[in-house]
């Protein structure tokens, strides 16, 4: 018998003849105990008994974020299936709307789930207090549930990075091997030792901590000594590597010795003790990116020292001495033969070449590797194009406001500007600030304007600038009121409805205007 499954009730239970085929999509990462697989499993399984389904396929992703598609080859391969005709089912079941994504663009999420839809497979939220079925109401409510799914993982995030930044400060070790000379001494809360870690190993309570300490003497022996054939001897990086391997001696990792890990013992903080984090970061899985040294989470005198501060800096003053010597076009002209020695370049390898400057002389000298990339035609295979826009951005920043000074000021209103925070206070009567929001593109090509509010300085009024689609000036301006809210983020789409659209206005004219009229007055 051939059952119809478009025209059959899909509300009442079935006989186990006629059970509508389904998958189910479970995902587990490690934010919860409640959202385990075995978990999502049990509540989808009685879900599909109540309605009238039978679970034919299982997709599962383990311990992965939801934060994007990528590594979640299980959902990948779900979509695949459904795509190409492969799938035997007609629906996906998934625990919740954060189970099937925790995705920073609301509209990700529903990209893959209309992919699912137009190849003719419903996907539906099992916990959920609202039917998946194309209302009004539940579109709302599911729009909604992606939004706060997102901001969940921002909020961690930022929760995290805060709490591993003071363990930074108290002197802990936040991951990452010790390194040549050191080892990682694992201690409970009350700072008393319980034993060195090995290479893999991981501590397994919660409240344990985890110091760099001396390792073997004959380690760090020679770690003093090649500070010293650098420093004393004036020898390079690939001569004292020379004289290492010559003697039989390994580096931690088992290896022989080259120029660039001589190199990295020659510049890395930890051999004077100081607990050094957040050189590069990675949150929310979006861009990779160098941070500048301003930015990095420090701690002196944190760890034991192997050498003395005075040789560590008198080491940085001989690498940056190189670089100083060269004209910016030489130092191109070497980097440049480095591209065409290996075909690509990378901190690491630039670290590795002989009579070359190092790759923080170029990210000194350049204001960035990707700078100093681009000055002689290599475009690595990351998108790192953003940085150089937010940097323009910057830079348009104060032509905006003094635009809207001498705007406020033509149309008869008094005007002052904060020179530290640029909160504008307009006729004595209410503040306000001007933000430029990015232009970026949603994996299915809409454009979207991630807005922060400054909500330290409450500004009564704030004004969005919206860029074009290539960021090259703006397309049109929001005035936004002060909103409650404790992490006021939000995205701007191409159309924002009635609720928001009542404040855009394509030129700046109509915030003069009312910047001229003081119709508001601040609240008490």
């Amino acid at each position: 018998m051939v059952i119809d499954w478009s025209e059959a009730e899909t509300n009442g239970p079935r006989g186990d003849n006629q059970r509508i085929p389904a998958a189910e999509y479970v995902r587990m990462s490690t934010e919860h105990q409640r959202y385990s697989t075995d978990n999502q499993r049990t509540a989808i399984r009685s879900y599909a008994e109540r309605r009238g389904y039978e679970i034919v396929r299982t997709y599962a992703d383990e311990g992965k974020s939801g934060l994007n598609l990528g590594g979640r080859l299980a959902l990948q391969e779900l979509l695949q299936d459904v795509e190409a005709g492969q799938a035997h089912f007609r629906a996906v079941l998934v625990y919740d709307v954060s189970r099937w994504g925790r995705f920073q663009d609301p509209d990700e999420a529903a990209t893959y789930e209309l992919r699912c839809r137009r190849a003719g497979v419903d996907v539906h939220y099992c916990a959920e207090q609202f039917e998946n079925d194309g209302s009004i109401g539940s579109s709302i409510i599911k729009t909604v549930k992606r939004a706060m799914a997102g901001e969940y993982s921002r909020e961690l995030s930022v929760k995290v990075f805060a709490g591993q930044a003071n363990l930074i400060r108290l002197g802990y070790r936040q991951g990452g091997a010790a390194g040549f000379g050191l080892r990682r001494l694992l201690v409970d809360q009350a700072g008393n030792p319980k034993g060195e870690l090995t290479v893999g190993e991981r501590k397994s309570i919660a409240t344990d901590r985890v110091v760099l300490v001396h390792g073997p003497p004959e380690e760090v022996r020679t770690v003093r000594e090649i500070y010293a054939m650098f420093n004393k001897d004036g020898r390079s990086e690939s001569e004292i590597a020379a004289t290492l391997n010559e003697r039989g001696t390994q580096t931690d990792l088992g290896r022989s010795w080259t120029r660039g890990t001589v190199h990295q013992i020659l510049i890395n903080e930890k051999y004077v003790g100081d607990n050094v984090w957040g050189r590069t970061s990675f949150k929310l899985k979006q861009h990779h990116r160098q941070n500048p040294r301003a930015d990095w989470i420090m701690a002196e005198g944190a760890f034991p020292a192997i050498v003395e501060r005075s040789q560590f800096e008198k080491a940085a003053a001989i690498i940056a001495a190189r670089s100083t010597r060269l004209s910016d076009d030489q130092m191109l002209e070497l980097l440049r033969s480095v591209l065409e020695a290996h075909g690509e370049l990378s901190g690491l390898i630039i670290d590795e070449q002989d009579d070359c400057p190092s790759s923080s002389a170029y990210r000194s000298r350049f204001g960035g590797l990707l700078r100093a990339y681009a000055l002689v035609g290599f475009t690595p295979p990351h998108d790192y194009r953003y940085l150089e826009i937010n940097r323009a951005l910057r830079r348009l920043h104060p032509s905006i406001m003094e635009s809207a000074v001498r705007g406020i000021r033509n149309h008869g209103g008094v005007v002052a500007a904060d020179p530290e925070t640029d909160l504008l206070t307009i006729n004595q009567e209410f503040t306000a600030t001007i933000i430029v929001a990015r232009c970026f593109q949603t994996v299915s090509g809409s454009p979207r304007w991630k807005v922060r509010l400054d909500t330290a300085l409450k500004p009564d009024i704030t004004v969005v600038v919206r860029m074009s689609a290539g960021n090259e000036s703006p397309l049109d301006y929001y005035l936004l009121p002060r909103l409650d809210m404790r992490e006021a983020v939000f995205r701007l789409c191409e159309y924002n409805g009635l609720s928001l659209d009542a404040y855009r206005f394509e030129t700046l004219d109509r915030f003069f205007r009312l910047a001229q009229r003081t119709p508001f007055r601040r609240a008490a």
